[in-house]
């Protein structure tokens, strides 16, 4: 077989190759931009409304297991009017969040959106998406893994 031919097919090999992993990795950069997308969002509202949402700006973009989650915390406050919340605001790691603050949005190697607020503070949140959008599906709030809504469901009982 001629070398121009041999040649011609590798170079059509390569090329299906190349087109085959570029079409692995731009779904998960879509979902990465998607979820991105929304927490930014998110981000802008709070701040728009200076986290004076009602209900809150997490809840409006939560999926239905945090908002569930999160309503145990309101059905707890009712009948005992003590709070079994987080004593302060997760989206700004803050009791008095300072909105005007720079933030850094980018994803971490375990899929989650990462929120690097100019205070020294990272927020990171686990998203569920579908082909209508992105929803919050959890709050993670230290280094070792405890997640918002596991605290609702261990807490607010």
């Amino acid at each position: 077989m001629p070398t121009y031919k041999i040649l011609t097919l590798l170079t059509i090999g390569l090329i299906a190759i190349k087109s085959s992993i570029a079409l692995a990795i731009e779904p998960l950069q879509t979902n990465a931009a998607m979820k991105i997308a929304t927490v930014t969002k998110m981000y802008e509202q709070d701040i728009s409304t200076e986290g004076m949402d009602n209900p809150v700006v997490l809840q409006q973009y939560a999926n239905q297991d945090l908002q569930s989650a999160m309503q145990l915390e309101q059905d707890y406050f009712d009948k005992n009017q003590l709070s079994c919340n987080i004593d302060y605001d997760v989206l700004w790691d803050s009791q008095d969040p300072d909105y005007t603050q720079d933030k850094k949005f980018s994803m971490t190697n375990q899929g989650l959106v990462q929120v690097s607020l100019a205070q020294g503070s990272n927020i990171y949140y686990d998203l569920s998406c579908d082909d209508d959008g992105c929803q919050v599906a959890d709050v993670i709030l230290d280094e070792n893994g405890k997640s918002l809504r596991q605290h609702f469901l261990e807490s607010c009982r």
